[in-house]
C-alpha cells in the first residue's frame, strides 16, 4: 500500500499550483488570464513582479524534489520512485486543483532530476541557463533540456527506470511546448521578460 500512497501523495503535490498561490499572495492576475495563460513561472514574470516569478519558480521546483527525495529516503524500489516522479510532474500538468489545465512541467522536472541525481539536475539546468542567455526564449531553453536530460541520464548510468521516466518527461514537455514550437518557427515567440500583463 505504501508505494500506491506515495504516487497519490505525490501527484496531489504536484497539483498545487505556486503560480496561482504566489499571484494570490502578491495580489497579481490570475496567470491563467494573461500572456501565454500558462501558469508557470516565466508567465508569472510578465507580470512584471520578479519576486512572484522567483517563488512560483522555487515552489515548483520544490514539490518535485521533496516528492522523490521522501521516496529516496524509504529506499523504494527504482520502479516505484520513477512512478513517484512522474506521479509529481504529472500533477503539475494536470493539477486536479485546477480541472486538470496546468503548467508545461519545466520547473517541476528540474525538482524532480535534482533529487534522482544532482549531476543531472546540474546539467539539465546548465543547458537551460546556457540557451536562455543566448536566446532570451524560455521556450527554447527548456526544449533544448528536455531532449538533453535522457542522454544525461544515460551517460550518468542512472537505472533503467529512472531513464524510462526521463524520456516520458521530457516527451510531455515537448507536446506541452506545442503552442510555443509553432511561434518559434513563425518568429513570433515572446523573449524572456519581454511583455507584461496588461
Amino acid at each position: 500500500m505504501l508505494p500506491i500512497i506515495f504516487v497519490i501523495a505525490a501527484y496531489l503535490l504536484g497539483s498545487i499550483s505556486f503560480a496561482v498561490v504566489t499571484s494570490r499572495l502578491f495580489a497579481l492576475p490570475d496567470p491563467r488570464t494573461y500572456g501565454s495563460g500558462n501558469p508557470g513561472a516565466t508567465n508569472v514574470l510578465r507580470s512584471g513582479k520578479k519576486a512572484a516569478a522567483v517563488l512560483t519558480l522555487f515552489g515548483d521546483a520544490a514539490k518535485g524534489w521533496l516528492a522523490v527525495f521522501l521516496a529516496l529516503q524509504f529506499a523504494l524500489p527504482d520502479v516505484q520512485i520513477a512512478l513517484i516522479a512522474l506521479a509529481v510532474f504529472l500533477g503539475h500538468l494536470f493539477p486536479v486543483f485546477l480541472r486538470f489545465r496546468g503548467g508545461k512541467g519545466v520547473a517541476t522536472a528540474l525538482g524532480v532530476l535534482l533529487a534522482l541525481n544532482v549531476w543531472l539536475g546540474l546539467a539539465a539546468l546548465a543547458t537551460w541557463l546556457l540557451m536562455a542567455l543566448a536566446f532570451r526564449l524560455s521556450s527554447l531553453a527548456a526544449l533544448a533540456a528536455a531532449v538533453g536530460v535522457p542522454i544525461y541520464a544515460m551517460l550518468l548510468g542512472l537505472p533503467r527506470e529512472w531513464v524510462l521516466a526521463s524520456i516520458v518527461m521530457s516527451m510531455l514537455l515537448v507536446w506541452r511546448h506545442k503552442s510555443n514550437i509553432r511561434n518559434l518557427l513563425a518568429g513570433k515567440e515572446s523573449k524572456i521578460g519581454g511583455s507584461k500583463a496588461s
